[in-house]
């Protein structure tokens, strides 16, 4: 999300991170079977089993967040159910790699930070019974900066998901390309005109229609499919 292609389209860091690896491997072959919105049960319902199938030498797991920051998120049963996606998924692949993953800095992240870090130690827990990579974007400053984030404030930029790239490609012990932790340069910060006028167009294009789905049982994924559901070149 939130990193647009001129078609229209979104590629985002999986694809960069993909593209990046193809020029490394002849018949290098990707598929990614995320859906925006998923929560843990319809990603464990849907998207593992076929991910396993497909034994691939390289999964990227990243789960767990979207039910911490609903109201009433019962915890532990996200817990069990991304273990039992981790129990799948490990087994079945040559490395597996999941996140903690980056947070904008801001109220919204305090009011949520216990269940993320509860979350997110769990995930460090697993990772170390089933022998997968954890990448630490959740204690990147830079990754928390608000400028790295979209203006629905829940989706990093190109620039974010360029840097997302860059830190999974490192943490798989391949030569760095830049510091994907590097501090953005200092910036004055916005007048408080525009930050009201931007917390009003937040507000009306993005946080109303969010809690208007989430009222409704509703979700930005459904009806919507895998852009790549199977193992195919780049």
């Amino acid at each position: 999300m939130s990193d647009v292609l001129p078609d229209g389209s979104y590629r985002g860091w999986a694809d960069l991170l993909a593209a990046r690896l193809a020029e490394l491997e002849p018949g290098f072959r990707y598929a990614n079977l995320a859906v925006r919105g998923k929560l843990i049960g319809q990603i464990t319902a849907d998207q593992i089993a076929p991910a396993a199938a497909m034994k691939a030498d390289l999964v990227t797991l990243v789960g767990g967040l979207n039910d911490v920051l609903r109201p009433g998120c019962d915890t532990a049963r996200v817990c069990a159910l991304l273990e039992e996606s981790v129990a799948t998924l490990a087994p079945s692949c040559g490395t597996l790699v999941l996140m903690r993953s980056p947070g904008r800095r801001g109220p919204v992240l305090e009011r949520y930070r216990p269940r993320m870090e509860q979350l997110f130690d769990f995930i460090e827990d697993l990772a170390g019974r089933y022998g997968a990579v954890v990448v630490d974007l959740f204690a990147s400053e830079a990754l928390g900066d608000p400028r790295m984030w979209a203006d629905d404030r829940l989706h990093l930029t190109d620039e974010g998901h360029r840097r997302v790239a860059e830190a999974v490609w490192q943490r798989l012990g391949l030569p760095a390309e830049s510091d994907w932790n590097a501090p953005l340069p200092p910036a004055a910060p916005p007048s408080w005109p525009a930050r009201r006028a931007a917390d009003l167009r937040f507000a009306r294009i993005h946080l109303l229609p969010w809690i208007g789905r989430r009222l409704t049982g509703r979700s930005s994924g459904d009806g919507r499919t895998p852009k790549r559901p199977e193992l195919a070149p780049m």
